[in-house]
């Protein structure tokens, strides 16, 4: 690249260069952008993917590109976008948050080596971030946010060739372009037209775009180029209503690689050969992977004889209402114990236990059970391999059986036993009721085979009730669903929709024939109060006399009430 006169100060004042605090305020101005539209942005979603919604993923790879330059005071560009095209490379999370940070990267090396950059070498540097996400994908599909970024770059370009150029021009341009991109998305990609819904990622760069135009420009907030609301001041949601294949969708499996003198390409044909919707991006020392693919435990196999492993997350992409979020790991402290289930001594079995809990009420029944770690995590927050792992290694026991506590959570606990050194037993619960009814059959008397064979026989008995509001309009196992309508779910599938929460749990209880059973346990989650819970169990214990009727604080998010029946 020819390298054009270095901007004077007065120039840079008017707005005619960027130095290195320039593009930092410009980042930091991003990221308030994307916050304040993330919800926005995941309303675009139209699959219903497991490594978590398009807004949330591109907020947290910005957030990470964005971590590490907050304090910096260089003034050289280089150095900044440097230093943000590593950060967003170690947090990309999903397709999106992978190519936003080849996004970065193609505007850090176009910037290689310069102090400031003149609007000219501006537009170049966001044309060359276009180029560089578009070669990291195998096959590029236009109306998605490759195609925004190819025509933002387009437009700086144009704009940095202008006799009176400044850099607010050129990102003026850079967002107006973008804009008028994403308008077009639907009329390339069906899924969009059919949806009634623009590109997310698209839409998140543009938004991006915009926030760094506010940093130049001083314009204080504006509304979005494109509006996203519609006549009702709604967003359009995305197609939420997408037929799940009989095969599923397979596993998103993500992670880093580091090493030294890493092969990508080899790396990338490697793991192209082992599913879909690859990207294997970075450099001789790190390597950011994203596939899909029905074989996770090859993909990692393979990945690990390259280098070291880190952020390892494995997700069931057939999870259809999911919100990514990194969760804490949480290894409980051993419950001593005597009475209640707290123990002083070793087991005599050498048999240790790790549980995925989704609430605390829900994890402290665990532990008071016996459970030696807790992992949190569940339904729309499932925990990756690399939590389990952690918490496996952190108990004192060399044998562990592992309880994942959920379908979406079963594939990653199968991997933990691959990258453990420990022997592990994977009891595939599906569900919390399941987890906690084998916890219950535990005994620390009984040898592992015994324990395994009564903790899977336990399990086996218990039905499981969710109840929930759906969170788009559907359809799914014969059932039309409006957004906002109590739903019940039983083991996983939808039973009922309706008005109230307790004519949906009727419905689901009689779909079961729950006269038959002989306990019904209700465990409270965060969104439902004393009185909604106290209603419940009154209501139940009315309509099933027969039966016992408990009551326990769950504590789970999203999930009024999970109801066991055994």
């Amino acid at each position: 690249m020819t390298i054009a006169r270095q901007p004077r100060k007065q120039d840079r004042v008017a707005g005619r260069g960027v130095d290195g605090q320039v593009l930092k305020r410009a980042l930091l101005s991003s990221l308030s952008w994307l916050a304040a539209h993330q919800e926005e942005v995941n309303r675009l979603n139209v699959f219903p993917v497991p490594d978590g919604d398009t807004g949330t993923n591109m907020l947290l790879t910005l957030q990470a590109a964005v971590e590490d330059v907050r304090d910096s005071p260089a003034l050289e560009v280089y150095k900044i976008a440097k230093v943000a095209a590593h950060g967003s490379l170690m947090g990309s999370r999903g397709n999106s948050g992978v190519i936003l940070s080849q996004i970065f990267r193609g505007f850090g090396n176009a910037v290689q080596g310069e102090s400031e950059l003149t609007p000219q070498q501006l537009g170049r540097a966001f044309e060359e971030a276009a180029n560089a996400a578009y070669r990291a994908v195998r096959n590029p599909t236009e109306g998605t946010i490759l195609t925004v970024a190819r025509e933002a770059g387009r437009a700086a370009v144009a704009a940095g060739g202008q006799p009176s150029a400044t850099a607010t021009s050129v990102m003026r341009a850079a967002a107006t372009g973008a804009a008028e991109a994403v308008a077009r998305t639907p009329s390339q990609l069906t899924v969009l037209r059919e949806a009634g819904v623009v590109d997310a990622g698209g839409y998140g760069l543009q938004i991006m775009l915009q926030g760094m135009l506010e940093s130049v420009a001083g314009s204080g907030p504006q509304a979005p180029l494109v509006p996203m609301a519609s006549s009702s001041g709604e967003p359009p949601p995305g197609a939420a209503g997408m037929e799940l294949p009989a095969e599923g969708w397979g596993y998103c499996t993500e992670f880093l690689i580091e090493g030294e003198k890493l092969d990508l390409n080899t790396i990338r044909e490697q793991i192209e050969a082992l599913g879909d919707s690859a990207l294997v991006v970075g450099e001789e020392g790190l390597i950011k992977v994203h596939v899909h693919t029905d074989e996770p435990a090859r993909v990692i196999a393979l990945a690990s004889g390259h280098g070291r492993l880190a952020s390892l997350s494995v997700g069931d992409m057939s999870s259809q209402h999911r919100k990514l979020k990194t969760p804490p790991l949480r290894v409980a402290d051993r419950v001593p114990a005597g009475g209640g289930g707290d123990r002083v001594a070793r087991r005599n079995n050498g048999l240790g236990i790790v549980a995925v809990a989704s609430g605390p009420g829900l994890a402290a029944i665990l532990r008071g059970l016996g459970a030696d770690a807790i992992v949190d995590g569940g339904q729309t927050m499932n925990p990756s391999t690399l939590d389990m792992v952690q918490a496996v290694d952190g108990v004192e026991y060399d044998h562990v059986v592992l309880l994942p506590n959920n379908k979406n959570v079963v594939l990653a606990a199968s991997q933990v036993a691959e990258l453990s050194r420990k022997q592990i037993e994977v009891l595939p619960t599906l569900t919390m009721p399941q987890g906690i009814a084998a916890m219950v059959a535990f005994s620390s008397e009984l040898s592992a085979t015994e324990n395994l064979t009564a903790m899977r026989a336990a399990s086996g008995h218990v039905q499981t009730i969710e109840v929930t509001r759906a969170v788009r309009d559907s359809r799914a196992n014969g059932i039309s669903v409006k957004a906002g309508q109590p739903i019940a779910l039983v083991n996983d599938r939808l039973a009922k929709a309706g008005d109230d929460y307790q004519s949906v749990v009727m419905a689901a209880l009689d779909q079961i024939g729950a006269s038959r059973f002989e306990l019904i346990t209700v465990y409270r989650g965060e969104g439902a109060s004393d009185s909604e819970a106290d209603l419940m169990v009154a209501a139940l214990r009315a309509r099933f006399g027969q039966l016992t009727v408990e009551v326990q604080f769950g504590g789970q998010e999203h999930y009024p009430f999970i109801i066991s029946v055994e």
